[in-house]
């Protein structure tokens, strides 16, 4: 279980400037479900993630992992999740097999466990031709398959997902979905997902239940049936816009005026 209780964050931006990344964002991600955290570029989901990670401090706000405290208690937190930046930061001069070994030995396994761990993995998540491979040279779909065993090799009970299908194929996303699925249920654990994207049809298809964020702000929570009974929309899409731009909705810039 994931919780995320109103956290802010500013920074120090150049000439001194100082910018609201996020400002109020709050989320509750339950065991055997997947969370989405829905918003526009820019609306602060990766600073949130960031935080949960335990790689950027809040300002305000608290952040839990099974209970823990991220802020008190990170080496614990952090050893009950499993995280895909969007940057995916693999070692392009290992293989495959080596970037998820070397991961899982990071998180306390025997080496022998982690080439167990290695080989289920590739077997769930078809990268059996891939793993003596070197990265280097792998298509987006191939790193991101690669990159998730790598976060999924101590077989955390939490897993944080950032933006995960950008440059991916449609197959590709197919299957990431599929794994996803398979995640959550209780065959593969029960896993607590947390999905940030701003793709809306990912979120019609994968999630139990949606946070928006906008602005740096939790806007509106729920199922997508909620928000949309929320806004009076049948289309998701017209749901989430008004959701997330309603200050621009209701402000238009007159025609012509510079955005």
């Amino acid at each position: 279980m994931i919780r995320i209780d109103h956290v802010a964050k500013r920074f120090t931006a150049a000439r001194g400037r100082s910018v609201q990344a996020v400002a109020d964002v709050h989320l509750h991600a339950p065991d055997g479900c997947i969370t989405g955290l829905l918003g526009p570029n820019g609306a602060g989901k990766t600073t949130t993630l960031r935080m949960l990670a335990g790689l950027i401090t809040p300002d305000a706000g608290r952040l839990e992992v099974d209970g823990l405290d991220v802020a008190t208690q990170p080496r614990a937190a952090l050893a009950r999740m499993g995280v895909l930046a969007d940057a995916r930061g693999l070692s392009l001069r290992l293989s495959a097999r080596e970037n998820i070994v070397y991961y899982g030995r990071l998180q306390g396994l025997s080496r022998d466990a982690a080439h167990a761990r290695a080989d289920a993995l590739a077997e769930s998540l078809d990268l059996k031709p891939l793993m003596e491979r070197r990265t280097d040279g792998f298509s987006q779909g191939e790193r991101m398959k690669t990159a998730l065993a790598r976060a999924l090799v101590h077989d955390p009970a939490n897993i944080v997902l950032d933006e995960p299908t950008n440059g991916l194929d449609v197959l590709a996303t197919r299957a990431l979905r599929e794994v996803l699925r398979h995640l959550r249920s209780p065959a593969g654990g029960g896993k607590c997902i947390v999905f940030s994207t701003h793709i809306m049809q990912e979120v019609e298809r994968l999630c139990d239940s949606v946070s928006v964020v906008a602005h740096g702000r939790t806007v509106a929570s729920g199922t997508v049936g909620e928000l949309l009974a929320q806004t009076g929309e049948q289309d998701f899409e017209e749901a989430f816009v008004k959701l997330a731009f309603a200050d621009e909705l209701a402000h238009p810039l007159p025609v012509g005026t510079p955005a």
